[in-house]
């Protein structure tokens, strides 16, 4: 069948819209109709080089949508069923899935080549195959893509809102409550207040924390800070150290979550000071990885016991993490509607990033007929 769909076809090029053709699930796959999809940054980083694809690819990592066809050996989901994507594929049986790190599964192996687990592409242009974001490729009306990606959801969950629970959603929230383990009574330092940190705020205030200290230079941004549940902002990371130092009676922050949109050299070494003894660091954000991006004195791991920890999807479980998050949403705990600045057609896909780099945005939506 056709679709329509945005691609990259290199660094430093807009999204372009082109009508794909795609092939019919396979076994083990699903033909999903997407009802929305989320503009999150990591698929602004492909097009400014600071993670490359293989080109050209159908963009979109975070998306909801309904399945319309099942292929061979499909047996937990339906025609009709309602789904939440997974940027990250789950076996269920790899050494990392089986050990509790599926956020670490074998097949995450793949989803900058875009290709399904078997090595081969659904989308096709004019021969030549393209690949899908995170094997989902949410930036298209339909996309074939693998049963490993999906999660059911109940009839009556809005996807055009909790579609930001395929990745902006757990990826913050989990980078407090799973990656820096926060407790109550913590003191807790977000650095940037995009998609992803805005909801470690949330999940910092909702496991507990005393002092959640949001920091972005962006006043809007740091408004919906402390709507999402900061009890402090600041605009740099100067601020925060001597707020930290007064909120704490100069022991420091328990945990730092580093959000920023691109991770240097000078924001982990803020975060790495603003800690206290035996706090940790956690780094949520991305940067060209063939960049050293983290710089400080190695004497105080050895001395302060400071630690450094990364984090993928929120160190958590696609399977278990998605629907516990839909449930707290339903409940009324989480936030999503708030988190939705602006809606978008896929014609407008451009505009929407813009508006995410002119710092418009906590999360753009692309919104499917």
């Amino acid at each position: 069948m056709k679709t329509k769909a945005a691609i990259l076809r290199e660094v430093n090029k807009d999204f372009e819209i082109v009508e794909l053709d795609l092939d019919p699930p396979k076994t083990g796959e699903v033909l999903i109709k997407y009802v929305a999809a989320g503009l999150c940054h990591s698929d602004e980083h492909l097009r400014h080089g600071d993670i490359v694809p293989r080109f050209p690819i159908v963009g979109g990592h975070e998306g909801a949508g309904i399945i319309e066809e099942v292929g061979e050996g499909v047996t937990r989901l339906k025609p009709g069923d309602h789904v939440i994507c997974s940027f990250l594929p789950v076996c269920g049986h790899c050494r990392f899935c089986a050990s509790g790190k599926s956020n670490l599964c074998d097949l995450g192996a793949t989803i900058l080549e875009g290709c399904m687990p078997d090595g081969s592409f659904r989308f096709h242009l004019d021969g030549e195959d393209l690949g899908a974001m995170c094997m989902i490729g949410t930036f298209s009306e339909r996309a074939t893509i693998s049963e490993t990606s999906c999660i059911k959801v109940a009839d009556d969950v809005p996807l055009d809102k909790a579609v930001l629970i395929g990745c902006g959603v757990p990826t913050g929230f989990g980078s407090a409550v799973h990656a820096a383990a926060t407790e109550p009574g913590d003191t807790i330092a977000i650095y940037g207040i995009g998609g992803i940190g805005i909801n470690a705020v949330q999940g910092a205030a909702l496991a507990g924390a005393a002092n959640v200290v949001a920091i972005d230079p962006l006043a809007n941004k740091r408004e919906m800070a402390e709507k999402m549940g900061a009890t402090h902002s600041v605009a740099s990371a100067e601020e925060a150290h001597e707020l930290v130092q007064q909120l704490t009676h100069g022991v420091g922050a328990d945990k730092a979550i580093i959000t920023v949109g691109i991770v240097d050299t000078a924001v982990t070494t803020n975060a790495i000071h603003c800690i206290r003894k035996g706090g940790t660091v956690v780094i949520t954000g991305l940067a060209d990885p063939n960049k050293n991006t983290i710089e400080f004195p190695g004497a105080l791991l050895t001395l302060f016991e400071k630690r450094i920890q990364g984090s993928l999807f929120g160190s958590g479980d696609p399977f278990k993490d998605i629907p516990r998050l839909v449930n707290m949403y339903q409940a009324g705990q989480l936030k999503l509607d708030e988190l939705i600045t602006s809606t978008y057609s896929l014609d407008q896909i451009n505009q929407g990033y813009q508006d995410l780099l002119d710092g418009k945005n906590i999360r753009g939506v692309i919104i499917y007929d």
